[in-house]
């Protein structure tokens, strides 16, 4: 009997429509059949390798079609693919790596450069794929792991409790893992088989979208993120063929000639860090964008402007920008913007709650929560899931991850940010505390203060308040230049102000509205 583990609902599509187009990554084409046997050859090739259902698989690649057939193929073994941040510098991969207690890695050449192997107890086996570096790797190429491996689907049979995770970062600023069970991430933030509609009952229903009208969904976000992961696994449960963006930069150019070629009828961008750059090249003209009618944004606010920018030439499309967080999954549609702040429809079961855990009334504060279908918690870490994961006195279980909101008098709820401090740039999270400490280590910083600050392309930009060691003379290219090899690119900071002295709360902790202040916001 199927279950809702990812691996046998592509077996269910894949048998139901071997032929259908599903999948195309650059010059890659597959269909359903070829994108499930792909995957197989993946899963028997770990088997072999003694990877054991529960056992971890990390994930290191840009958007790639391998990609989706390892991640496949590693539940096809009842293992879990651990999806890691090609953006990492080799510290922030150790921790992944390590955390996970990763047993396998496929990655590509080029980035399996920053992970010392040697250091990594859990780790047995590397798998490469090839990406025109010329690094040396100790592993097994790709092609060569699944060359001889059998495409078919027999494998020990799998279960609705089999784990799906999510890495996402933490107010400590090291990345922890989110735990959910195959069917409660399935309809907590996959669509449930029925992104418009109401979800299935069973597995087996999911045969019916390999017979539905042919869709197309060009995904520009990373697939190693939730948000763009998401895109494309609702989009291919949905019957739909899935086209990813596989350019290391997004170039609007190049994905409007992409959606052209494709006659993709929804585009995934990541917030308007994609949206106001797809806005300006579309407003030069010549794009063939008559097979779109729906323009989806996750990851990253999307602006009412950036909206509007986009509706000048797109007046028909229909946005379809949507809440979702590791730790809740997918909650609902935005219905506009409120003086800065995301406004959405949430769907049944999230909702806002006071500190013991009471629903607010509208108009009150409190902190957004959902229940039902959300995750068992934070991966081997007790102490952190115990600040998120609370069951209420009638036994409720709530994922209540810090996103302090309002109810509306119409049902709507107005977020208004997490008490974490986090600052989204471009779709990429940052938490303070890990630029901090990074910053810290400079010989010439005394004390140091990270926040985020409104920036028109990214949504935020990270800004740091530095007091120097006496006798230094600091500027933002030394500090950038000394967190280069400790943080990935996009935690850089991009603004200094010097102080003489950084101040602090009665507790010692950073006073984040007071860097702001002297940041001029």
């Amino acid at each position: 009997m199927s279950t809702y583990n990812l691996a046998d609902l592509l077996e269910l599509l894949a048998e139901a429509g071997p032929d259908r187009p599903a999948l195309v990554a650059g010059d890659v084409r597959h269909t359903y059949g070829e994108l499930n046997a792909r995957a197989s050859k993946v899963g028997h090739h770990l088997a072999a390798q003694g990877v054991q259902p529960g056992e971890h698989v990390a994930i290191l690649a840009w958007n790639r079609a391998e990609w989706l057939e390892a991640f496949f193929g590693i539940y096809k073994v009842r293992a879990v693919p651990i999806p890691v941040n090609y953006r990492y510098v080799a510290g922030e991969l150790h921790h992944v790596l390590s955390d996970s207690q990763a047993v396998a890695l496929i990655g590509e050449r080029s980035l399996l450069e920053r992970v010392d192997q040697d250091a990594l107890p859990h780790l047995r086996h590397v798998v490469i794929l090839e990406d025109g570096g010329t690094n040396e790797v100790a592993g097994v190429g790709y092609e060569e792991a699944i060359r001889d491996q059998p495409e078919t689907n027999d494998f020990p049979a799998r279960s609705n409790d089999d784990r799906y995770i999510m890495y996402t970062g933490g107010t400590t600023g090291y990345p922890k893992g989110v735990e959910w069970r195959s069917e409660d991430i399935f309809f907590g933030a996959m669509g449930g088989g029925n992104v418009l509609g109401d979800p299935i009952t069973s597995p087996e229903e999911i045969r019916a979208n390999a017979e539905a009208s042919p869709m197309c969904a060009l995904d520009c976000a990373p697939v190693m993120h939730g948000a763009g992961q998401w895109v494309a696994l609702m989009s291919l449960f949905s019957g739909a063929q899935v086209v990813l963006y596989t350019n290391h930069n997004f170039d609007p150019a190049e994905a409007l000639g992409i959606l052209a070629r494709e006659k993709a009828n929804v585009i995934m961008v990541v917030g308007d860090v994609m949206a106001r750059p797809l806005a300006a090249e579309l407003a030069k003209g010549g794009h063939d964008t008559s097979s779109l009618f729906a323009i989806a944004s996750g990851g990253a606010p999307l602006t009412e402007h950036a909206k509007d920018a986009l509706k000048e030439h797109l007046p028909f499309a229909m946005f379809l920008d949507n809440y979702g967080a590791s730790e809740t999954g997918a909650c609902g549609p935005s219905v506009g913007g409120k003086e800065g702040t995301a406004r959405f429809q949430m769907k049944p079961g999230i909702t806002v709650l006071d500190d013991d855990l009471k629903p607010v009334q509208p108009g009150e504060i409190g902190k957004l929560a959902r229940s039902g279908h959300i995750p068992i918690g934070y991966f081997n870490d007790p102490a952190k899931s115990a600040t998120t994961f609370f069951t209420d006195a009638d036994g409720v279980r709530w994922s209540v991850p810090g996103d302090f909101a309002s109810l509306e008098h119409d049902g709507t709820i107005v977020l208004l940010g997490r008490g974490s401090l986090m600052i989204n740039t471009g779709g990429e999270k940052v938490y303070p505390e890990e630029v901090e400490v990074a910053i810290k280590d400079h010989p010439g910083v005394y004390d140091v203060v990270v926040v985020g600050l409104p920036d028109e392309r990214f949504g935020q930009r990270v800004a740091a308040v530095v007091a120097p060691v006496a006798g230094f003379e600091l500027t933002l290219e030394d500090i950038v230049d000394h967190c280069r090899d400790r943080l990935a690119g996009y935690k850089l900071p991009r603004q200094l102000q010097l102080v003489t002295e950084v101040q602090r709360t009665a507790v010692g902790k950073s006073d984040y509205k007071w860097a702001k202040s002297v940041l001029g916001v």
